[in-house]
């Protein structure tokens, strides 16, 4: 025989606590009931929506989801993104030739506006309403009721304890009414006894933990769809204005609206930065701060500003965040005749931590030979702001600051390709249609350059001058609308969670009745939503304040045991878990 039916005194004992603690014991979870089988509607259209509708609100599915949701976004952080850097996924497709049609197809490259992420994505969000809307109900329902009525035998309540007294039951009464409410709990009298009620937000730390959640996923929505990113670099002396002719690398959400821009302008008037000079740590940057100044809108009044790392820049809503530095040094060519043709700050890209760079200076227009013919320049350049000298190895910076400066230099003439109408990466040179520079002895002409040395080509073709140094600046301008929301939502959710972990929703009843005897009997028990060692403590703690109002009779062999008794209620057998308590 099964175990279900082997034991019938258990059975009635369940069904005799079920009718004792009547509503006293139920709905302390705010969740929606779940209909038991035989309620359910046949299985057609209607009752599979149903189904299907009641596993997509239920938090299992919820928290399913919710893991996938941060399992897609693991492809995201590891693979070069299309919204965030294309050369960087070009650069990973020919590097990984295997596995980039399977990416493409499970559309690896552009996780967060794939078909898989979004659906992940707005299920969680129907779900999580879906989670929230019956909640909410019940638990404004709850809120506007009293706590119910005293069980009809309190000894079978977790915790427990009794005592007898020479006051009135009304005043007993009336005495726990004024505790529990000084102790902030729900209190009326109902009945025989002192109903009180306390820890209700606990279920609203649980409703605040889901809404914030649904915050977050709106602002990352809006985020995204709404967001604009772009890159400057600025050499000293030099200014940006916020349109997008300006930015040298510019990406949007779908929604962007390019007329949106915040209207702002800055110069870049000095950048500072200074080194550790000796120990482990020798070339950890110590100071490293961008000086400018800048105009809030179209006539705002120039004001200046330091913009250092983790401290941007920021105008009404727009961040400018500063990125990283190098160095331009400062050239001049002249053509065959003599004539200056070129003179500017050529920004280089550092290739280590110490700044060696490299680059191209590219002398488009206005060149001529010695005998009159227009040709284009270009020279391959290398920098280092600290040379180690001559005969010391190969030509790497030994220190990022600009301690001696040393500019390599080769030549080339003929066509840079820029006529084409083919877009070319400033900071490379296309030699395919260019002849490079010799030296009397036929080798390739190169040379180091100190600041104020000149490299003369070869045949009259001109020269080319060190003229000086000017460092530049990358900044990121940002715009990233609803980030205040979901800061907001996150620490929405951390405080409801912390609050449905701590808070404890308890109830509390305080029965007083005269005894056959004349003497009133005191009966205090609590009943928790879970199993909680400081019920009882709580009980006790209560049940001494209640004592000192309403003191023990003369005569009584004890004094206020929170803990259940079994003998106070003649049970033969010990006492049982009331219904609803968590055994």
């Amino acid at each position: 025989m099964s175990n279900t039916t082997s034991n019938p005194s258990q059975r009635d004992r369940d069904q005799e606590s079920t009718s004792e603690l009547g509503a006293a014991g139920a709905q302390l979870s705010t969740a929606p009931r779940e209909e038991p089988l035989a309620d359910l509607p046949a299985m057609g259209v209607i009752g599979w929506v149903r189904w299907f509708w009641r596993q997509l609100t239920s938090m299992r599915v919820a928290l399913i989801l919710l893991f996938l949701l941060s399992l897609g976004a693991i492809p995201g952080s590891l693979i070069p993104q299309n919204s965030v850097d294309e050369l960087k996924v070009q650069t990973f497709k020919d590097a990984h030739t295997v596995v980039t049609p399977i990416y493409e197809k499970l559309q690896f490259f552009d996780v967060y506006s794939s078909v898989w992420f979004s659906a992940i994505y707005i299920l969680l969000f129907v779900s999580l309403i879906g989670c929230i809307v019956p909640r909410t109900a019940t638990f404004v329902g709850q809120l506007r009721s009293r706590p119910p009525g005293a069980p009809k035998r309190l000894t079978r309540l977790p915790a427990y304890t009794t005592w007898r007294t020479e006051a009135e039951p009304e005043q007993v009464h009336e005495a726990a009414l004024a505790m529990m409410r000084r102790r902030r709990y729900r209190a009326h009298v109902a009945g025989d006894a002192v109903a009180a009620e306390k820890g209700y937000l606990r279920e609203a730390g649980n409703l605040v933990f889901h809404i914030a959640l649904i915050v977050m996923l709106v602002a990352f929505a809006v985020g995204q769809l709404f967001k604009s990113e772009g890159a400057k670099l600025v050499v000293e002396g030099d200014g940006f204005s916020n349109t997008i002719t300006q930015y040298d690398d510019f990406k949007s959400g779908s929604l962007f609206d390019n007329d949106s821009l915040t209207p702002f302008s800055f110069t870049l008037d000095d950048f500072i930065g200074t080194y550790e000079r000796k120990g482990p740590q020798i070339g950890t940057p110590r100071t490293y701060e961008a000086h400018v100044t800048y105009s809030d809108g179209a006539y705002g009044k120039p004001k200046k500003t330091v913009i250092k790392v983790n401290e941007p820049l920021v105008v009404d809503g727009t961040k400018v965040y500063l990125n990283a530095h190098g160095y331009a040094p400062v050239v001049s060519v002249k053509d065959g005749r003599g004539k200056e043709v070129y003179k500017a700050a050529v920004p280089l890209l550092p290739l280590d931590n110490n700044v060696t760079s490299s680059g191209a200076i590219k002398v488009m227009d206005g060149y001529r030979d010695k005998s009159g013919k227009k040709e284009q320049l270009g020279f391959q350049a290398f920098f280092v702001p600290t040379f180690a000298g001559n005969g010391q190895g190969t030509m790497f910076s030994q220190f990022p600051a600009a301690d001696m400066p040393v500019l390599a230099l080769n030549g080339y003439h003929g066509s840079l390709g820029v006529d084409s109408g083919i877009a070319q990466n400033v900071y490379q040179l296309d030699k395919t249609k260019m002849t490079e520079f010799k030296d009397s002895d036929g080798k390739q002409l190169k040379q180091r350059l100190l600041v104020g040395e000149t490299m003369k080509l070869p045949d009259g073709a001109g020269s080319i001058t060190f003229e000086g140094l000017q460092e530049w600046a990358s900044f990121q301008i940002s715009e990233q609308p609803a980030s205040g929301w979901a800061l907001t939502g996150a620490i929405g959710a951390i405080a409801g969670l912390a609050g449905s972990l701590f808070i404890q929703r308890r109830r509390i009843w305080v029965r007083a009745v005269r005894g056959a005897d004349g003497v009133t009997v005191v009966e205090m028990a609590g009943l928790g939503r879970s199993e909680s060692a400081k019920l009882p403590e709580e009980l006790a703690g209560l049940a001494v304040t209640l004592n000192a109002e309403a003191p023990t009779a003369p005569g009584t062999d004890h004094e206020p045991d929170p803990q259940p008794d079994p003998d106070a209620a003649g049970a033969a057998s010990p006492v049982e878990p009331a219904e609803g308590a968590e055994k």
